[in-house]
C-alpha cells in the first residue's frame, strides 16, 4: 500500500513539474531584440579609473547583436578600448534584456581575456534603451601589478543604418586678395594648402576667414567662417565627423611656409591632469601620468614639461625638468612577459609626434615625427638650460630603477631634427591591429639607430646656459629627398643628453621658446 501511494505521489509531481516547464515555455515573453535593440550605437565614452577621471572619447561606437546563447539575451561590443594603454576589445556574451518602463534593460557579468598585462579581468556590463538613446555603465577589475578599478560610461543614440558615413572636405575657400593659389585638398593625406603672396605680413595671415563645404550631413570642427590664424606657418587643426559618427582629421597651412611654434597656447589632457603645447608637439607627461595613475605609491608628483613665464618673447615658453620618480624594479608576471622598471631618472621631453604608451617597451611609446611636405633646411630655436646638481647613470637600462651616483659628470640637454620616410601615413595595419610591425614611425628606441628610414638629422647638446641663445641646426642630408615620397619630421627636446638611457640629474631644467623651421618651397 505505501508502495502504490509513493509511486503515486511520484507521478503526480513529474506531471506537474512536466505541466509547469510547458506552461512556462509558453508564457515566456520574447522581446523584439533585433528591432529594439540590435544595431549600431555612437556617443560618450567617459573612463573613471580608482575615481579619477582620464578623459571622454566622442564619437565611440558600440554594437549589439542578438545572443545565440538564449532567448532574451543580447551580446554587446566595444573595439579597441584605450585608457592608458589599449585595452582591446570588450564583448560581453550574454547580457539578459528585461523590459523596463519606457524601455529596456540588460545585465551581463563575463571574464575577458584583455591585452597584457590587463590579463584575464571580470567585466560587468548594465545599461538601458529607451528608444533610440542608450545609457551603458560598464565595470574592469583590473588585477595584479595594477590592481585598478575602471568605470565606463556610454552616452549614446543609436544609427538607423542609413546614415552617411562620409566625413570629407569637398571644398575648401579663402576669399581674400593675399591669396594667389586657392586651397588644394590632399585627401589621401589629411592636408590642405594654399599660397599667399610674398608680400604678406603675419597681420595678413592671423585672421583669415575659410569659406568650407564638408559632405552632406557632417559637421566639422573649427566651423566654416570662423577666422583662423595662419601666420608664421601654424597649421589648423579640422575635425570632419560624419553622420555615423566616423571621423577623418585635416591640416591646413600655407604651403611652403615656415613652421613657428611661440609656445603661447596649450591644450589640456587627461581632463586637465596636464598640458601640453598645441600645434602637434607631444610631451613626456603622458608616460609621467601613467606612473602616478598606475603607481601613485612610487611617484606622485609634478609634471616633466609645464609652461614657464621665463619667455624670450611673448609671455609663455615650454620648460622641460627632469625628473626623481624613485623608481621600481620591474616584475616578471609569467615567462616572457615583464612589466618594465619604473626609472629613478625620467627626463623632461618634448617633440613632434605622439605618446602612445607601450606598457612593455617605454622608449617605443615616444612616437616621432608628423607627416612633412617639404625639405626641411634648418632649425631655430632660443634656449637656456641649467642642470642639476647630483648625476645618476643607469648601468643597464633594462633595470632603470637601479643607478650610480656619477660625481664626474654633468647633465647636458639635447635638441635633435630629424627627417625620415615611411611607406605610407597610417599606423594601424587595416588587416591586422595587433601587427605592431606595420607602424613604421621611428621612436626612442631606434632614432639614432635606424639608418634604413632617416635621410637627414642635426644633433646638438648644451650645458649649462644662464641667459637666453639663439641656436640654428642645419640638417645634414645623407640621402636624396624625394616629393613624391612620404616623409616625417621630428624635433625632440630633452632635459637630459641621455634620458633615454635612464640617466641625468634629477633638476635639470631646459626652456625653450621661439622654434622656428626653414624649409624649400
Amino acid at each position: 500500500m505505501k508502495k502504490k501511494l509513493f509511486y503515486y505521489l511520484f507521478a503526480v509531481l513529474c506531471t506537474a513539474t512536466l505541466f509547469t516547464s510547458c506552461s512556462d515555455d509558453d508564457d515566456e515573453v520574447k522581446y523584439p531584440i533585433d528591432t529594439d535593440l540590435a544595431g549600431s550605437y555612437v556617443g560618450n565614452l567617459s573612463v573613471n579609473v580608482d575615481g579619477n577621471q582620464m578623459g571622454t572619447t566622442e564619437n565611440q561606437k558600440i554594437t549589439i547583436s542578438q545572443s545565440n546563447k538564449g532567448t532574451n539575451q543580447i551580446a554587446l561590443s566595444l573595439k579597441n578600448f584605450t585608457f592608458l594603454v589599449n585595452v582591446g576589445d570588450i564583448e560581453v556574451d550574454p547580457c539578459t534584456v528585461k523590459a523596463i518602463d519606457g524601455g529596456y534593460s540588460f545585465e551581463g557579468q563575463q571574464n575577458l581575456d584583455l591585452v597584457q598585462p590587463l590579463g584575464n579581468c571580470p567585466v560587468s556590463i548594465s545599461g538601458t534603451v529607451k528608444g533610440s538613446s542608450i545609457n551603458i555603465e560598464i565595470g574592469v577589475k583590473v588585477g595584479a601589478p595594477l590592481n585598478q578599478n575602471v568605470k565606463v560610461t556610454f552616452v549614446g543614440r543609436k544609427l538607423t543604418g542609413s546614415e552617411s558615413s562620409e566625413a570629407k572636405i569637398t571644398s575648401f575657400i579663402l576669399d581674400d586678395d593675399i591669396v594667389t593659389e586657392q586651397p588644394i585638398i590632399n585627401e589621401e593625406e589629411g592636408i590642405v594648402t594654399f599660397k599667399v603672396s610674398d608680400a604678406a605680413v603675419d597681420d595678413d595671415l592671423s585672421e583669415m576667414i575659410p569659406t568650407i563645404v564638408v559632405s552632406s550631413k557632417a559637421k566639422i570642427t573649427p566651423a566654416s567662417g570662423v577666422a583662423q590664424d595662419f601666420s608664421n606657418g601654424k597649421k589648423v587643426e579640422y575635425t570632419v565627423t560624419a553622420e555615423d559618427g566616423t571621423t577623418k582629421k585635416y591640416s591646413v597651412f600655407i604651403a611652403g611656409s615656415s613652421d613657428y611654434y611661440s609656445f603661447e597656447t596649450w591644450k589640456s589632457l587627461n581632463d586637465g591632469a596636464f598640458e601640453e603645447p598645441d600645434g602637434g608637439w607631444a610631451t613626456s607627461n603622458t608616460g609621467v601620468y601613467f606612473i602616478k595613475m598606475a603607481y601613485s605609491n612610487v611617484y606622485n608628483g609634478d609634471y616633466p614639461v609645464v609652461k614657464s613665464e621665463d619667455a624670450k618673447d611673448g609671455t609663455v615658453a615650454a620648460k622641460l625638468i627632469t625628473l626623481d620618480t624613485n623608481g621600481q624594479a620591474g616584475a616578471e608576471l609569467w615567462p616572457g612577459f615583464v612589466i618594465p622598471a619604473i626609472p629613478k631618472v625620467t627626463s623632461g621631453s618634448l617633440f613632434l609626434g605622439t605618446f602612445e604608451t607601450d606598457i612593455q617597451n617605454t622608449l617605443n611609446s615616444t612616437k616621432f615625427g608628423n607627416p612633412y611636405y617639404s625639405k626641411p633646411i634648418s632649425v631655430h630655436f632660443s634656449y637656456k638650460y641649467t642642470p642639476g646638481t647630483v648625476y645618476y647613470t643607469c648601468p643597464d637600462p633594462v633595470k632603470a630603477e637601479t643607478v650610480v651616483e656619477d660625481p664626474n659628470t654633468t647633465d647636458e640637454c639635447s635638441a635633435t631634427a630629424v627627417i625620415y620616410e615611411v611607406p605610407y601615413w597610417e599606423t594601424v595595419d587595416p588587416d591586422d591591429a595587433n601587427n605592431k610591425d606595420y607602424d613604421k614611425r621611428l621612436t626612442g628606441a631606434n632614432l639614432y639607430t635606424n639608418t634604413d628610414q632617416v635621410i637627414a638629422m642635426a644633433t646638438f647638446s648644451s650645458g649649462v646656459q644662464e641667459d637666453y641663445k639663439d641656436v640654428t641646426l642645419t640638417l645634414n642630408y645623407t640621402k636624396d629627398y624625394d616629393p613624391t615620397k612620404k616623409y616625417r619630421f621630428a624635433i625632440v627636446f630633452s632635459s637630459s643628453k641621455n634620458g633615454d638611457k635612464f640617466s641625468g640629474a634629477p633638476g635639470s631644467t631646459l626652456i625653450v621658446d621661439n622654434v622656428k623651421v626653414v624649409a624649400e618651397k
